[in-house]
């Protein structure tokens, strides 16, 4: 790169030299390319099925009443669950659940219908397997609901005619919940708003992890860097950050307006956090692939940090009262920023000014990591020239 460009065209030089290096390489102009969209378009197809439906479960009945006859068929009715199965006792029930071919057990007691009638209250018991949480949670609450409304139809059809309908009594306390911003449960936009960014940061953090570390490993630095450094190592960020951008904004758009009910808060910063987000995990892989001076160690760096981000961000299991290393990582994690921006915007509908934050967090991380793995790769440049 000819001495004396001005930063403008340090920028655009370093920019050419990029995607010329991309139609060169095709496994790495893959990387960036058809690897990325084939991974969303699978997981779009993977999650297609939104919610859960028809998970098998088992049924021991002991009362052998019409009462329990009915609440089995009222379970058994709810769309989230099927009676695969109605074992003798709890013991095959609890076979059939270490077996895997049910994922939750309903006990029915004896007695039921005739504690029932005598207006007592009658536990029903559902056991589900947390080992498979996200499978064993919405078992229990399909369970939960379906036994809710029996009991409610109990007790308006069978207990008021029993004991009359002015000596029915409620409950003194109870809880009613509602589901905000995720009415439907459904995972597909539990997970896919998660799954998209950790994905996409990975790819984007090894791309350009790989696109400054050749340039290192091959002894390229002095001469490519030259006067305008810090331009030129924008112009090498630059196609990375943009594309995964498109790629990010392409997949919000898919969740918003195909699979959800649109951007509940503002378009404008959803689309300002999608940069800031794939910039500040780009510096992450300058700054390991400077540290570390080797191009392997530097992206094995990106595969333990924004590889695994995803399991410490906060979204999928919480941080809150972790140890200290959990939340201090968390902390230093691009995707919790991110994820706070999207979950803010996309589906809670908060006002712009609470976004500003995590999106200053973002641009902070961008100037720490960057700047400092700029500076590491400069002193590098230097001593190539010295040696």
């Amino acid at each position: 790169m000819a001495a004396g460009l001005t930063s403008a065209g340090a920028f655009a030089a370093s920019l050419r030299r990029e995607l010329q290096h991309w139609r060169s390489d095709r496994w790495e102009l893959a990387l960036v390319t058809v690897l990325p969209l084939l991974l969303m378009a699978l997981m779009m197809w993977l999650f297609s099925g939104s919610v859960l439906r028809q998970v098998p479960i088992a049924l021991v009945d002991l009362d052998h009443s019409p009462t329990s006859r009915g609440l089995a068929r009222a379970i058994d009715d709810s769309p989230g669950v099927q009676v695969a199965s109605q074992p003798a006792s709890l013991q095959q029930a609890q076979a059939q659940l270490r077996a895997l071919q049910v994922f939750a057990i309903v006990l029915i007691p004896r007695d039921l219908s005739r504690r029932a009638l005598r207006g007592e209250t009658v536990p029903v018991y559902a056991f589900y397997n947390a080992t498979y949480m996200a499978t064993g949670q919405s078992v229990g609450r399909d369970i939960g609901d379906a036994v809710s409304a029996y009991n409610a139809r109990m007790l308006k059809e069978q207990i008021a005619l029993q004991v009359g309908p002015a000596k029915l009594r409620g409950p003194p306390v109870t809880v009613q919940a509602t589901v905000l911003y995720n009415p439907a449960r459904s995972y597909e936009l539990f997970l896919l708003p998660l799954i998209f960014p950790a994905m996409l940061s990975l790819l984007a953090a090894l791309a350009a992890g790989a696109a400054f570390g050749r340039e290192q490993r091959d002894g390229l630095l002095a001469g490519w860097l030259q006067q305008r450094p810090w331009a030129t190592m924008a112009g090498k960020l630059f196609p990375y950050v943009a594309l995964f951008s498109l790629y990010g904004a392409a997949g919000m758009v898919y969740l918003a307006y195909v699979r959800g009910d649109g951007v509940a808060g503002s378009l404008c910063l959803m689309l300002l956090a999608q940069p800031l987000f794939y910039l500040a995990c780009c510096s992450f892989a300058l700054l390991f692939v400077a540290v570390t001076r080797d191009i392997c160690t530097g992206l094995s760096a990106v595969g333990l940090t924004i590889g695994t981000a995803l399991a410490f961000s906060g979204a999928t299991f919480p941080v809150i009262e972790a140890p200290l290393f959990t939340r201090v990582w968390n902390l230093l994690l691009p995707l919790t920023a991110y994820v706070q921006v999207q979950m803010q915007q996309l589906f809670m509908g908060a006002p712009w000014q609470v976004s500003l934050r995590p999106l200053a967090v973002l641009l902070l991380m961008t100037v720490v990591a960057g700047g400092l793995g700029a500076c590491l790769l400069l002193r590098t440049a230097r001593q190539q020239v010295r040696a």
